[in-house]
């Protein structure tokens, strides 16, 4: 197969139907071999309908539906472990991402051999309340992942190299960083294409504002010291409670030379205090990169979430 389009979504129904017509045209029209997989995301709307009625009328759709909400990178990584395309695509439900820069994503993943490339929505029609977060984001993202030619991590239009899904995790909020994770597990062979964004036609958008650019700055926190520490808690915790644990001790050495030399009581002077508290504190940070270092990334049910159904 050529193609996989997963497409996760939640409460899309007038716009699902014209999605996958306008995905079909593009496909018939250069001959591709595909599949489109619909993950409905806990959607209370008529959307998980919808993908049963298109099932019925092409076996190119198929869909998972999840028993509740639980967010985008869920979805895709349900929708990536049942992806059987040479190259994956992924998209909106929302119509802002054209079908149309399909063709030309596939090229640059099986011709030009890059192992991702994702979209970049150079003109936006989204509020500012969306649009400035978004560059402040990407400001970061960009320098703390060393990615530097991307401009638009977020955007939802990306092609893979089936290798990359099937090698990646997403899970909790994860997918703004799927290139970091991508550039994590050996695939830096990234790549960026301008794409076309359209004005939202159907309804409003689920990610708003700036509890996004919040979550995303805190998850990119966490993405940060896993890739760089996940593998060795102890590296991090050990220096930073060795470290305190050194100046404390040293602290209190100096007191009780002071104590004998017959300057001063240890117990009248505050310092003594904090030196005691920074070698308590000490201890317990090494302790927690100890036991850091036995429980990490050992969750073996991190990505279990409940599907009604799949068609």
């Amino acid at each position: 197969m050529d193609i996989s389009v997963v497409i996760p979504l939640y409460n899309e129904e007038e716009s699902i139907g014209e999605l996958y017509q306008w995905i079909e045209r593009v496909m018939t029209e250069h001959q591709f071999s595909y599949e489109v997989i619909f993950i409905s995301d806990g959607s209370t709307d008529r959307s998980w309908e919808i993908i049963e009625e298109l099932h019925r009328q092409s076996p190119c759709v198929k869909g998972i539906k999840f028993r509740r909400n639980y967010g985008k990178s869920p979805a895709l990584y349900c929708g990536f472990a049942d992806a059987q395309g040479d190259v994956v695509i992924t998209m909106d439900a929302d119509l802002q991402d054209s079908p149309d820069e399909i063709p030309e994503l596939y090229r640059m993943i099986k011709e030009e051999k890059y192992d991702l490339v994702s979209g970049y929505k150079q003109k936006r029609y989204d509020p500012i309340s969306k649009t400035l977060p978004t560059k402040l984001f990407n400001a970061t993202a960009r320098k703390v992942s060393g990615i530097k030619n991307l401009h638009d991590f977020n955007c939802g239009l990306k092609a893979y190299r089936r290798d990359v899904v099937k090698n990646i995790e997403v899970y909790g909020e994860m997918h703004r960083y799927i290139p970091y994770l991508a550039k994590n597990a050996g695939f830096d062979r990234i790549g960026e294409k301008v794409v076309h964004h359209q004005a939202r036609k159907y309804g409003t958008s689920k990610f708003m504002g700036w509890n996004r650019f919040v979550n995303g700055y805190l998850d990119l926190l966490t993405l940060w010291f896993l890739s760089t520490f996940g593998k060795k808690p102890m590296h991090v915790f050990g220096f930073l409670g060795s470290l305190m644990f050194f100046i404390g001790f040293i602290a209190v050495v100096v007191l009780a030379i002071g104590k004998l030399m017959g300057k001063m009581y240890i117990t009248s002077s505050p310092f003594f205090y904090v030196a005691l508290t920074m070698m308590i504190l000490g201890t317990q940070l090494f302790l927690a990169g100890f036991v850091a270092d036995l429980v990490s990334r050992s969750s073996a049910n991190r990505n279990d979430y409940q599907i009604e159904e799949k068609i």
